[in-house]
């Protein structure tokens, strides 16, 4: 049994953020997540990121996750706000929170530097790849889906 389904621990939800970390080649750099009971979706492929802090702002709170998670040195001029959810848990005693999914190009020098601390694993994928794996996060899933449909969603300005 997966170990999210058999774990007891409580989980709070939070305001979050993600990165859709995109390599010139179009692929994905997606984050192992351990297999610890406490987190949500523990042992899944996912994005890297995290809770935004008390004072920081969105942005902040995805390049210092991705410092903390990753040690990756990119320009974030380059980030661009791609998407956000919003999860109304009110209905479960917790609040309303967001998840802002951010489009970061990296180098793959860039990511040849960097150091994984947080997570088992790292891979980059193809967006077919990804969303073929038995374990991806499913709001993260939905994201990615969203960034390699975006010429067949995106509608003609009227």
């Amino acid at each position: 049994m997966p170990v999210f389904l058999a774990s007891n621990a409580s989980l709070r939800a939070a305001d979050a953020v993600a990165a859709l970390l995109v390599l010139p080649d179009g692929r994905y750099v997606m984050q192992l997540r351990d297999a610890l009971p406490h987190i949500f979706y523990p042992d899944h492929w996912g994005c890297f990121g995290g809770a935004v802090e008390e004072g920081e702002t969105p942005l902040q709170a995805m390049q210092r996750e991705l410092d903390e998670e990753l040690e990756l040195e990119t320009d974030y001029s380059a980030a661009r706000e791609f998407t956000r959810f919003d999860f109304d848990l009110s209905a479960l005693g917790q609040s309303k929170v967001f998840r802002i999914f951010y489009e970061v190009p990296i180098t793959r020098e860039a990511l040849e530097r960097s150091v994984l601390r947080e997570g088992a694993a790292v891979r980059a994928f193809s967006g077919s790849e990804i969303l073929q794996q038995p374990r991806v996060t499913p709001y993260d899933a939905f994201a990615l889906w969203l960034h390699v449909s975006r010429s067949r969603l995106a509608q003609p300005q009227q």
